[in-house]
């Protein structure tokens, strides 16, 4: 294989970063044995969030296998290294799933997902859910605009008054022949303004094996056509002002090219469609304080994604099809908030987008969407009371150069939430919130050839919660005890969903209904030190959900039926071992029966499945060692049918910080 050019420069400046390490002075390191109360529990929101050292306890790879531990969420998994990775939370469906990184939303016009897959943790500092939405009034218009929203920090520079530089060189290798070099560089230029530039290469090969069984047999195959070689480079410049200013320029570019290993069915394993993808965003922010009342932020973001899908296998007269697909969004906000009094403020936002998509594939129309998101918000916060709610208008205006066109659509749609501290003494908060959201139908569900519906009404959700918050520090060995427990109640009108016509092949998309989802999502977490230089934590999250199809009508036939894909029951236990310079984990998670189609019946069960993890650290002065085991007992599970996952298999990272 021919390795690209930024590829050896990668290599080259790990092997210069690990030299210039040798030249550096050591500092002894110091132990600090105590944890404070986790940041992830929030008493007003539903959140939980992954950071520091808790993020670098799990064994994952890339953002979609650490938001596996979370709590009401399902990720549906394609399996391998490269293999499509998208988020559903609270089974209102990944189209309600909003990821923003560094605060401004990562859209996709064309089918609204996200391929989290395509997220390195190498450069993430802080990962955090928040269902509903975050317990700020001081946002864009856009992130008051989905049911759930996952929101990804990269790593920020911080320095002390003495240092001019940081860096970190790290390189992992494992099964599937997967190679991972990665590089971070933060420079402090002067007292106010930092720099960051990170890159990163993975390759693999994806060939791992699995169990092939069927009603006529039962057999070992090798999962192929699952490789995947990317390359990933982020440049950060952030700045402060005398005057409370503050900016941040930010560009990134992802480039990669894979297989797409399909379903395994009738005994057919080998695929040979591939997918390659070049996406790019360049985003800056801005914000001002002015005077003790005033504040002021704007964003900007203008990405190109650009996807080209290759099936050597097409059934047309040239066996060979090549689909291109471009899209390319401006993006605009505009963020105000004024404090009236001590306890009262309200924040006026307005966003501006422009969505375009273009294609080879036959028929297109070439759609050009404009949305206009204006939200008013409001905030009452006492010591131990606080109340929001915030209304937002979303005015879509569409246009397409041939056939006909999707038209404009205005909707307003509220949220208000409630928390309060009944016990001054305890640190116990109840909350509850309601939220009423619509997503608009994406271009695939308009406009792809054969398919699109161009009369589609959007999607609504009615989201109502109810939870409550206890923290607390403990006294003696015991470091800390919180727990979280919400329960949530959603109903899904007009949900847009894909079903077959007179044919096949002539699928088309329709609002059909109605679902209800019935939830309780738990968290729990805790610390103890038995002895001087041992730290022991764990963590516990549970979900149960209900969630069933109540389309009524002709051809309603899956009434009172649970969802696909939607287990009863899930959950995840980790637990870690801190000794020195010694690190130990273990994590396991869990999702329980399901069905893969609408009709729950046995041809369409879907069993449960389990996987265990453990890895082990090793850390002195500025080097730092870590071994991994996945898929500790070789469980052979899909997370979606006919789409085997790997089974036990290892990592090994090496990294240097100087």
């Amino acid at each position: 294989m021919c390795i690209p050019k930024y590829v050896s420069v990668l290599l080259l400046l790990l092997s210069a970063s690990v030299a210039a390490q040798q030249k550096t002075d050591t500092l002894k390191a110091v132990h600090v044995n105590a944890q404070r109360i986790p940041e992830n529990i929030n008493p007003v929101t539903p959140v939980q969030t992954l950071s520091g050292k808790k993020l670098e306890r799990l064994n994952s790879l890339s953002v979609a296998d650490a938001v596996r531990y979370f709590s009401g969420v399902q990720l549906k998994d394609y399996g391998g290294v490269g293999g499509l990775k998208t988020i559903n939370v609270r089974s209102m469906g990944t189209n309600h799933t909003s990821v923003f990184y560094d605060g401004m939303m990562t859209g996709n016009a064309q089918n609204g997902q996200v391929d989290l897959g395509k997220f390195s943790l190498d450069n993430i500092e802080e990962i955090s859910l928040y269902n509903g939405q975050r317990n700020n009034i001081f946002q864009t218009a856009r992130a008051f605009s989905a049911g759930s929203v996952l929101y990804l920090q990269s790593k920020i520079p911080q320095f002390t008054d003495s240092a001019r530089w940081h860096g970190k060189a790290s390189v992992k290798t494992g099964s599937y022949g997967l190679i991972n070099p990665a590089v971070l560089w933060q420079q402090k230029i002067n007292q106010r303004l930092y720099s960051t530039v990170s890159a990163e290469w993975i390759n693999a090969n994806g060939r791992y094996p699995y169990r092939m069984r069927d009603r006529k047999y039962d057999s070992t195959a090798t999962r192929l056509n699952g490789n995947v070689n990317a390359f990933r480079a982020e440049a950060g410049l952030y700045g402060t002002l005398r005057d409370s200013n503050a900016w941040s320029l930010k560009y990134y570019l992802y480039s990669s090219a894979r297989g797409l290993p399909g379903a395994v069915v009738g005994g057919e394993f080998h695929y040979g469609q591939h997918l390659k993808d070049q996406d790019m965003f360049a985003q800056g922010s801005w914000s001002k304080k002015i005077g003790r009342k005033y504040s002021i932020m704007a964003n900007a973001r203008y990405s190109n994604f650009y996807n080209v899908y290759t099936d050597p296998e097409y059934l047309n007269q040239e066996r060979l099809l090549i689909n291109h697909y471009r899209q390319q969004e401006i993006y605009a906000s505009i963020a105000n908030k004024y404090d009236i009094t001590p306890w009262l403020e309200t924040a006026l936002a307005g966003d501006f987008i422009v969505n375009t998509m273009n294609s080879n594939i036959d028929r297109f129309p070439y759609p050009t969407r404009y949305s206009e998101l204006i939200s008013l918000a409001s905030r009452v916060h006492f010591r131990r009371f606080e109340i929001q709610g915030n209304v937002l208008a979303t005015l879509v205006q569409e246009n397409v150069k041939a056939y006909a066109g999707a038209g404009n659509k205005q909707e307003y749609t509220p949220a208000i939430s409630l928390a309060w501290q009944p016990f001054a003494r305890k640190n116990l908060w109840l909350r509850t919130f309601y939220k009423n959201i619509f997503r608009m139908p994406t271009f695939n569900d308009l406009y792809y050839t054969y398919i699109g519906n161009n009369d589609l009404k959007p999607e609504f959700v009615r989201q109502y919660d109810a939870g409550f918050t206890y923290t607390t520090a403990l006294r003696g060995r015991w470091q800390f005890f919180s727990i979280q427990a919400d329960a949530y109640y959603n109903r899904v009108n007009d949900k847009i969903v894909a079903v077959p016509s007179k044919n096949l092949f002539g699928w088309s998309m329709m609002n059909l209904g109605l679902v209800v989802i019935k939830g309780v999502d738990v968290n729990m977490s805790t610390a103890w030190m038995p002895w001087r230089d041992i730290m022991l934590n764990a963590a516990v999250a549970y979900t149960f959900q209900d969630a069933q199809d109540r389309t009524t009508g002709a051809g309603s036939h899956n009434y009172g039926q649970q969802i696909p894909y939607t287990p009863w029951h899930s959950g995840s236990f980790t637990a870690g071992i801190d000794w020195r310079e010694f690190n130990l984990n273990y994590s396991f998670i869990y999702t329980g029966e399901r069905y893969n189609q609408k009709r729950n019946n046995i041809f369409n069960y879907t069993e449960p499945w389990y996987t265990s993890d453990v890895s082990a650290s090793w850390r002195h002065h500025q080097y730092k060692l870590t071994a991994e085991l996945n898929n500790l007992l070789n469980q052979q599970y899909d997370v979606i049918a006919n789409f085997p996952m790997p089974g036990r298999n290892y990592r090994v990272t090496l990294s240097v910080n100087y």
